[in-house]
């Protein structure tokens, strides 16, 4: 059965960011055994090589960051959990090589502060929250808006920290290389308040963002670990497997299109069943659109209805995307579970424990829904089917994995792992925000649109880095 916390307890408080150079160079020092020898559960993983493209643009940017001249903030794309250690490769390792090549010295250790969710420590456990802060992380309380504690030690570290900041403008991974989420736009407004805070203080650096893109890429196409995959899927739907390989080359593809869709079809019927007989909902829909592929339409409706279930349990609002629906429900999933107005669980009454228990166990269980959707938001019907390469098989085979794997009872899903990789990171043209900042100090309005304009030249500079 899903996992669900089962006690109450108190208030979640910020982790204070303590940047500790050598945990830095510890971390530097042991990366490349890490991305190797990952191993989740039952095959080989990890990264092997890490390609960046235009790395002397970071070089660069870093030599006049220590030099007092400008101040810059990374977006770096979000994929999947591996994407930090891929950054800090390129950190501690290729941004150094392509300073030495062009005779640029630069003080060591290469590194960033950047946020990190406060939720991390509760699935990684106290020592994850320990080294992110001594790495230079702020965490954040992801569905609080806005976390002034953390904007406020961010704004603080982009104008006087000793090392650049990042930021991840996605939000959140979607788990897909060719695929980026709506970006917010916290990215544009930190640059911004940099640029206004060096003018109130005087001082004369020039504001940057640079974009990063992050993509990976299977080497050899394992087929025959998506094939192992994919029946362990079939096996844990009750569906009868229907193993694939061998197969030629030129068969793959359409074999395991039809593959993938009879598990995504039988999924989707699954628990179409489900949230219309036991919690009442209009599935499966009956309005479909003859403009909309059945699966995508299905899927989109199955979400929607999934997050009402939660919604309407604590009350929230069902506005906005997807993807703010689910922040929004986590919150309020949270202030049940982790109660400001406790500040020790073991001098609560009995009767007072036993009823925050309970609460805490009810807010679990209906936080699960939105588990569930955040492991399918960024699922479409044609991903696969405009371009049937092994990675977007991959992908879309563990998202589906990552949901079945909550509804059999795991809150944090460890994937199997298909194979090793190759991750292709691009440094982009770096946006310059000191040059926009006349526009947006003119009025709160011309900030709004300053901040738009610059959050989607951001989108469309990402775009650019994914290979297709």
């Amino acid at each position: 059965m899903p996992q669900t916390i089962r006690q109450v307890y108190p208030g979640l408080n910020p982790l204070p960011s303590a940047y500790n150079p050598v945990v830095v160079r510890l971390v530097h020092a042991f990366l490349p055994l890490v991305m190797r020898f990952r191993t989740r559960p039952w095959l080989p993983a990890g990264i092997t090589r890490v390609d960046v493209s235009n790395p002397e643009r970071l070089a660069s940017l870093y030599q006049q960051f220590q030099a007092g001249k400008v101040r810059f903030m990374l977006a770096f794309r979000h994929v999947e959990v591996d994407d930090p250690l891929s950054g800090l490769y390129m950190l501690s390792r290729m941004i150094p090589k392509a300073a030495r090549e062009k005779g640029v010295k630069l003080r060591s250790p290469l590194h960033v502060h950047f946020l990190f969710d406060r939720g991390m420590p509760l699935w990684g456990g106290p020592w994850l929250g320990w080294l992110l802060s001594r790495m230079g992380g702020v965490s954040v309380h992801r569905g609080k808006h806005p976390d002034w504690q953390a904007l406020r030690t961010s704004r603080e570290l982009m104008l006087n920290g000793e090392l650049p900041f990042a930021i991840a403008p996605e939000g959140a991974t979607n788990g897909h290389s060719e695929i980026l989420g709506p970006l917010e736009p916290g990215v544009a407004q930190m640059g911004f308040w940099c640029a206004e805070d060096l003018q109130k203080a005087g001082r004369p650096e020039t504001v940057w963002i640079v974009p990063i893109g992050i993509q990976y890429h299977y080497i050899g196409a394992p087929w025959h670990n998506l094939d192992r995959l994919m029946t362990q899927l079939e096996t844990n739907m009750g569906l009868p497997p229907q193993p694939l390989e061998p197969l030629a080359d030129d068969q793959r593809p359409d074999a395991y299109y039809k593959r993938l869709i009879r598990l995504g079809e039988h999924f989707l019927t699954k628990m179409e069943q489900f949230y219309s007989r036991f919690y009442h909902r209009p599935l499966p829909p009956k309005d479909l659109p003859p403009d909309a592929p059945n699966i995508t339409r299905r899927l989109q409706a199955l979400l929607d209805e999934a997050l009402k279930v939660s919604e309407e349990y604590f009350g929230v609002s069902s506005k906005g995307n997807l993807s703010e629906r689910c922040r929004r429900l986590e919150e309020a999933a949270w202030t049940y579970i982790y109660r400001a107005d406790v500040s020790d669980r073991n001098a609560l009454s009995p009767i007072d424990r036993g009823l925050g228990d309970w609460l805490a166990e009810e807010a679990s269980l209906h936080d699960t829904h939105m588990r569930l959707v955040e492991s399918l938001v960024a699922v479409t019907g044609s991903y696969v089917k405009e371009k049937p390469s092994f990675e977007r098989f991959a992908e879309i085979t563990l998202l589906l994995f990552d949901a079945t794997a909550r509804i059999r009872g795991d809150k944090y899903p460890r994937r199997p792992r298909l194979g090793y990789r190759r991750c292709q990171m691009t440094v982009s043209e770096p946006i310059c925000v000191s040059d926009r900042f006349p526009d947006y100090q003119t009025s709160r309005r011309a900030a709004r649109d300053a901040i738009n304009t610059l959050t989607t030249d951001l989108q469309h500079a990402l775009e650019a880095t994914i290979e297709s």
